[in-house]
Order: C-alpha cells, then structure tokens, then sequence
C-alpha cells in the first residue's frame, strides 16, 4: 500500500487526462501548425545557409552557377580579403560605439518612464495622460525630413549621436516594462516604504532584480535594433568612414566601389568573386549578435509573456 501511494503522482494524472481530451481536429491542427512553422523557419534558414556557401565557394563554381547549399572547391579567400579591409573594420568599431552607448541608454530611459507609469491613480494622478502622449508617438511621427532637419539643427550629424539619441526612448519597449513592474506585487514596495525606502532604492534594489527577464527582452530586442540599423547611417553619416556596420555592408552589397580600392585590393579582387566577397562579409557581421542571442534567448519567453499588454 504504501508503494502505491509514493508511486502516485498527480501531476503525471493531470497530463494524461489532458492527453485523453485533446480531440482529433486539435490534433490535426497541431500536425499543420508544426509543418507550417517548420517551412516558415526553413525559409529564413535557407537564404542564409546559401549566403554562407557562397562565401566558402571557389570563384568558378560561383560563376557557373553551381553553388546551392553546400561549398563548391572550398576556399577562405574572400574571408582573407574581407578580414583585410580597413572599412570593414570601421564599419564594426562604430557599430561596437552605437552598442556601448545605445543599449545602456534605452534601457535605462525605458526604466526610468516604465517605473511611474506602472503605478495606481492615486498614486501618478496624470498617469493616464501621460500613457496617452506615448501611446500617440506610436502611432503618428514626423517623418523622415523633420527628423533630419532636428538632427541637423542640433549639430549632431556624422556623430554618433545622430545614431543612438533619436530612437533612444522606445515606447513598445516601456509598455512590456511598465506592465511587468505591475505584476510585482505590490506588499512588497509598501513594506519598503515602511522600513524608510525612497522611490529610487525601491526601483534599483527590488523592481530591477525582479524584472530581469524583461531586462533581458529589451536588451536583446535594443541590441537586434541597434546592429541591424542601417538606414539611420545612410542619412546622418556625409562620410563613409564613419558609416556603421549595416550601412557599410549594404553600400557594398548594392554596388562595389572601385574608385576607393587600392590596387593591391583590385588585384585581390580578380582573384575572387564579388558575391562569395559579399557573403564573406555578411556572415562576418552576423556572428557578434548570433553569440550574443543564445545567452538571452531564455528569458525571452518569459519577458515577453509576462510584459505583454493588458486589458
């Protein structure tokens, strides 16, 4: 009897029953829902998967079209050539400056306006106007001449400002903060208050703690923006040596500049395929952020859940 009763488990009970109601056209649904997302996953996946071919590929086999999935005569050419160039190295400094910069400062504005907009009326008596205002930016903007006419008046063209001050209060990212700090349970700022906490202790020594898988949602969704901005670049850098990552990566993806190669660089190229070159240099960009997102990705579910709009 009692072997019985430690073998019982009630949870192992409650999947089974849940098993036994699943009926056959959920069961069917799941089956179409999983090769869907498989396609639907195959079709990000492979684009890539060719670029990272072409990139390992021989110049003939390129040329004649033979490449697909796999290298053809497997060379590290283009990657010598790419890891060579002084631009390209540039490119990753500024982008490595708008990261340092960029992140720290959206998430510390996102914390600074999630953290009043979270609490009570009687607590923000304008919380519901201010919601408002940011809620309406969301929706209306002044359009890309405005915002390059206030860049340009406040002087910040071809600096690295023009790249991180103008996006640096993302108010989709306040609203997953706001309604995360509102799932904390609030005994616990008002047994702050009684033991003599101020507003800031209780934000930095209890709401931040606890709001780490929503930290790490908008840290990883600020760094995705940040490195795969390029458009920004293009308008608000007049040289290109002080071009970005992306923007540099798209300027040569569209069209190889002769005119500022070196010879030695044309004599490089000669040797080389210019799709093999590009795809060198695509894979090289994307690896930073390809090791940086596995570390992040598990609080990902969790920040966006529970920071998910609510009624």
């Amino acid at each position: 009897m009692r072997d019985v009763k430690e073998s019982y488990n009630p949870a192992s009970e409650q999947i089974q029953i849940s098993k036994l109601l699943i009926t056959k056209p959920q069961k069917l649904f799941g089956i179409f829902n999983n090769i869907l997302l498989l396609f639907l996953a195959l079709a990000c996946i492979i684009p890539f998967w060719h670029v990272i071919s072409l990139s390992f590929s021989d110049a003939a086999p390129i040329i004649a079209g033979s490449v697909k999935l796999w290298p053809v005569r497997f060379n590290l050419s283009a990657y010598q050539y790419v890891l060579e160039r002084s631009a390209f190295w540039r490119g990753m400094l500024v982008t490595l400056r708008r990261l340092l910069i960029g992140v720290p400062l959206n998430l510390f504005l996102v914390v600074l306006c999630a953290y009043p907009l979270s609490k009570q009326k009687d607590q923000f008596h304008f919380r519901t106007v201010y919601v408002w205002v940011f809620f309406i930016t969301m929706l209306f903007n002044g359009g890309l001449i405005t915002n390059y006419l206030l860049v340009n008046q406040l002087k910040m063209i071809d600096t690295i400002w023009a790249l991180v001050l103008p996006g640096s209060m993302n108010v989709f990212h306040v609203i997953l903060m706001l309604n995360f700090f509102r799932q904390i349970p609030k005994e616990l700022e008002d047994a702050a208050f009684v033991d003599g906490a101020g507003h800031w202790r209780i934000l930095w020594k209890i709401f931040i703690p606890i709001s780490v898988p929503s930290i790490a949602t908008i840290v990883l969704f600020s760094l995705v923006g940040h490195w795969n901005s390029w458009f920004d670049g293009l308008i608000y850098m007049k040289r290109t040596e002080l071009f970005p990552l992306q923007t540099y990566l798209r300027s040569v993806i569209m069209a190889m500049n002769f005119e500022t190669m070196t010879v030695t660089e044309l004599e490089q190229l000669q040797k080389l395929n210019d799709r093999s070159v590009k795809g060198a240099q695509i894979v090289i960009g994307a690896i930073p952020i390809m090791m940086v997102y596995p570390f992040l990705q598990r609080y990902f579910i969790t920040g966006i859940t529970l920071g998910s709009v609510k009624g």
